[in-house]
């Protein structure tokens, strides 16, 4: 495979301004992108964004550069990632792309593109995306130029296909959920699923002034959300981030609930109700609690690497359906293509009103391990902190430390400059020392 250029874990993501999101590059990679995809029959890709400025001025970088290959484009505004990987898929275009940084603050933005069956990219065909940046821009005669279009009920379609996956036999009647879009892509989505599907919707975050996206809001920032499901006396709470693609939920007493707890929910119930596909992926980053809760259950428990596209591919490769992150992605390939926060989190109201119990209960599951996180900038000098010597003993001395009452992981950020080092164990004081320890040895090295 080659060495990748551009392309990161989830696509191309920066500042605005810089590396490659800015409008000379993007406009380049729209008309690299047109060129491989027309070589794989297509006259046409859809167009996606969140709510940040900058995705206008990306939206329309794309679009000159898509229609200078020849290739007619599909606009659809602000919409969910997960919503056009959908709509890829059922306009039946050969591509879509996104314009998102996800979770990533207002300043930062992002490109990622969908196949037409609404998974990622192959990456053979990133590859050649990445080829065709190095050769000159080009146009099209006049005559073959891209035309682009307006998809003025995209909204209303995936809300209707999110509406599908929730039991036509259930009713959210008498549910009251506070729901935070994070300023972000499901801020006029979320809030009219769960309304039409019969629950009292208190909205936060649904006021994108592109701006504030993310900004002490959603899946990333839940003070907000739990304050208010307290407050107004919630049933429970739904967090999203800016692209939709992840959420983390509140129970009524104001425990967040994690990825891990929704995977661990939704893989509980599809086992009661018989629809539990072989076992679940989980990542290096998946709690310890949940791998012994499932094999209690007797599902079996297999860790990706970081990153959904990891988490995908080996799902793919077991042909399960249930997998996801402690972040809040959470698949279900069964149902949808992509990680899905919407989805996801009517899967998680479907389990509760089949077994009758609050979230809390449903969370009450299984134990969750300690976790110390800690995150170490650093700059690329040259030097690996991961292969320093330093930091390797005192990764082998904290493993020392914990036998088997837990564990150690070290791990780069795929898209922020970061070394994260998490130590997990089920002595929080231990896994708190020595997660400071190793970061200590970290920091030593990358200052």
């Amino acid at each position: 495979m080659g060495e990748r250029k551009y392309f990161g874990t989830d696509g191309i993501r920066g500042k605005v301004g810089e590396s490659a999101i800015n409008p000379e590059f993007v406009t380049k990679l729209g008309w690299a992108a047109g060129k491989v995809l027309a070589g794989h029959g297509t006259n046409k890709v859809l167009i996606g964004k969140d709510t940040r400025i900058s995705g206008y001025m990306l939206e329309s970088a794309l679009e000159a550069g898509l229609s200078a290959a020849g290739i007619n484009i599909g606009l659809l505004g602000p919409m969910p990632t997960p919503a056009i990987a959908y709509l890829t898929k059922t306009f039946r275009s050969e591509a879509g792309i996104v314009i998102s940084a996800s979770h990533n603050p207002y300043y930062d933005n992002g490109i990622k593109f969908f196949s037409a069956d609404g998974f990622k990219l192959d990456d053979d065909i990133e590859i050649a995306i990445e080829a065709m940046m190095d050769e000159p821009m080009t146009c099209v005669a006049s005559n073959k130029l891209g035309k682009a279009t307006r998809i003025n009920d995209a909204a209303g379609r995936y809300i209707e296909f999110c509406k599908g996956t929730f039991p036509s036999d259930l009713s959210l009647k008498g549910m009251k959920i506070v729901v935070d879009c994070a300023h972000g892509a499901t801020y006029h989505i979320a809030p009219l699923v769960l309304s039409e599907l019969g629950a009292e919707v208190i909205e936060i975050g649904t006021s994108p002034n592109g701006l504030n996206i993310n900004d002490r809001v959603g899946a990333t920032s839940m003070r907000a959300i739990v304050d208010q499901v307290l407050e107004s006396g919630a049933d429970l709470g739904f967090a999203l981030d800016g692209d939709g693609d992840r959420i983390m939920m509140v129970d009524n007493l104001g425990n967040v609930i994690d990825g891990d707890q929704i995977l661990y929910i939704i893989a509980r119930d599809a086992l009661k109700s018989g629809r539990l596909n072989g076992g679940v992926v989980g990542t290096l980053m998946s709690n310890l609690g949940l791998e012994v809760a499932l094999s209690k259950l007797g599902v079996p428990f297999v860790r990706s690497k970081v990153g959904d596209r990891y988490v995908m591919e080996l799902l793919q490769q077991k042909g399960w359906s249930i997998g996801g992150e402690n972040s809040g992605h959470v698949l279900n390939l069964s149902l949808a293509s992509t990680g899905d926060g919407i989805v996801a989190g009517l899967q998680v109201l479907t389990a509760m009103l089949r077994s009758s119990m609050s979230l809390n209960e449903l969370a009450g599951g299984f134990e969750k391990f300690p976790q110390t996180l800690v995150n170490v900038r650093f700059e690329d000098t040259g030097v690996d902190p991961l292969e320093s010597e330093a930091v390797l003993q005192a990764k082998q001395e904290a493993e020392k430390t914990l036998g088997k009452h837990g564990r150690v992981l070290l791990r780069k950020s795929g898209t922020e400059p970061l070394i994260r080092v998490m130590v997990e164990s089920d002595d929080e004081l231990a896994s708190t020392t020595l997660a400071e320890k190793i970061a200590d040895a970290v920091r030593n090295v990358a200052s």
